[in-house]
């Protein structure tokens, strides 16, 4: 069984990513016209895919697990602090679901080619996460999330074109969609991180 103390450095990066990224999805990225496409917890976001895979990678799919746990618990109080109860709510429970679901596909393609597990389970991750988050904490559905607790409607439903240019849909919806491009792009970069890292962090039983 792996040691408590081993796993810390990968559940102190979790939080501090997720952490920040519960703050940054709050922020539009006003650049090159893509304020209502994109935000800037996109850039930021999958790095906590690279830290999961990373951990499964090392010590295997149970501490990955409590990492993913830890990290979890510390981030949403966190993100309380930093953002708001309806952004921690949405944030918590679309971390765990695509986290968990990222630990059980990778440990399925573990023993393939070295770049398929980190690919395919972070994609996968990624898109239910995306879906998860934006619905939880901008939908119009949700909003008893902030009106429950007596908040301000955070609500992001009014119209806008979707991506820019298409149809209207609510601004939520096209955010998130250009969320998870970014993500879908991040997360192809991280290959490069994680193909350097598992030199040094070889499986601990090896």
């Amino acid at each position: 069984m792996t040691r408590i103390y081993a796993v810390w450095p990968f559940v102190a990066t979790m939080t501090a990513i997720v952490a920040a990224s519960n703050f940054l999805v709050q922020f539009p990225f006003q650049h090159l016209g893509l304020g209502e496409i994109l935000t800037w917890g996109a850039f930021t976001y999958p790095a906590a895919f690279l830290v999961t895979d990373l951990s499964n990678r090392r010590f295997g799919p149970e501490a990955a697990r409590r990492v993913v746990l830890v990290g979890f618990v510390l981030a949403v109080l966190l993100s309380v602090w930093l953002a708001s109860p309806r952004i921690a709510i949405a944030s918590g429970t679309a971390f765990l679901v695509a986290q968990l679901l990222d630990i059980a596909v990778f440990d399925r393609l573990r023993h393939g080619v070295w770049w398929r597990a980190p690919l395919v389970s972070s994609l996968v991750g990624s898109a239910v996460d995306t879906a998860l988050f934006f619905s939880l904490a901008f939908a119009a559905r949700f909003s008893f999330l902030d009106t429950g607790l007596g908040l301000q409607d955070g609500s992001l439903a009014f119209a806008v074109p979707l991506l820019g240019f298409g149809a209207e849909v609510p601004l939520w919806v096209s955010l998130a969609l250009g969320d998870l491009g970014v993500k879908l792009l991040v997360g192809l970069a991280m290959l490069v991180p994680y193909g350097v890292l598992i030199t040094v962090l070889r499986p601990a039983e090896a």
